[in-house]
């Protein structure tokens, strides 16, 4: 069996337990050694291989699947987050499935998850943003059209803007010209989780200048909305007196 793991956002105790089980039983591990935390390995048995993915190909990680597989020895593939959210897990599942090799999928937590939870933020606050799109610049790897960043802007919503850092005086370009004032929250979050995690406040206009100041160029991920300053919005209904629901009825 092939487990794709996702090892969460960088702290070692940020992935799931059923992931670290994983991890302990299994014969073999591949993980994504440019991004994963390595102190993950600390839950291998002893006699596990392991092999870091940022050196291979997708032929070469298929080819110690496939040879697991005859030899019926696990392997925990681990990646960075989320496997679900820019792992290129698919055309992985998609070479196995042509193999009948079987897989299956154990969550993390993706990086702007850890974001919230660094920032002490709630995405989704009513009358502000009941949205959050999740998003990228196009760099190597093609945006559809329809899903241009001036196009998710013009919502106003939150947004969490993953693989762009490296692009961010553009992004912020696009951003304003997509429908967000220049002077909208936003925050640069570097290394979220891991021990010298960096948190920059700023607005959308500023993103440049404070990604230059502080020498951001990669593993970062922007934030953008007004839920960030978090000053005008309605409780939620879920919790007010006068709201009744299946498990409490309304006070008069």
């Amino acid at each position: 069996m092939i487990h794709f793991v996702g090892a969460g956002t960088g702290a070692v105790d940020l992935i799931t337990v059923r992931g670290m089980n994983i991890l302990k039983k299994a014969d073999i591990i591949i993980y994504a050694g440019s991004l994963v935390n390595k102190e993950l390995l600390q839950y291998k048995k002893e006699d596990c291989i392991v092999y870091n993915s940022a050196t291979m190909t997708l032929d070469d990680v298929i080819e110690v699947m496939e040879l697991a597989e005859k030899e019926k020895k696990d392997v925990a593939r681990v990646h960075t987050g989320d496997p679900c959210i820019y792992g290129a897990v698919r055309e992985q599942m998609d070479e196995l499935d042509k193999r009948g090799i079987l897989y299956d999928s154990c969550p993390g937590v993706s990086a702007c998850f850890g974001a919230a939870a660094s920032m002490n933020v709630e995405y989704t606050l009513p009358n502000v943003s009941q949205s959050l799109i999740i998003t990228r610049m196009e760099g190597k790897t093609k945006v559809p059209e329809k899903e241009s960043i001036q196009s998710f802007a013009s919502h106003n919503a939150t947004m969490a803007i993953y693989l762009s850092i490296g692009m961010v005086k553009e992004l912020s370009k696009r951003l304003i010209q997509g429908g967000y004032s220049p002077s909208t929250p936003a925050a640069i979050a570097y290394k979220v989780t891991w021990p010298d995690e960096k948190i920059f406040k700023c607005t959308v206009e500023t993103l440049d200048e404070v990604a230059r100041e502080n020498n951001i160029t990669k593993t970062a991920l922007v934030i953008v909305g007004d839920v960030l300053e978090h000053f005008e919005y309605q409780k939620s209904r879920l919790y007010a007196p006068d709201f009744s629901t299946e498990y409490r009825k309304a006070k008069e």
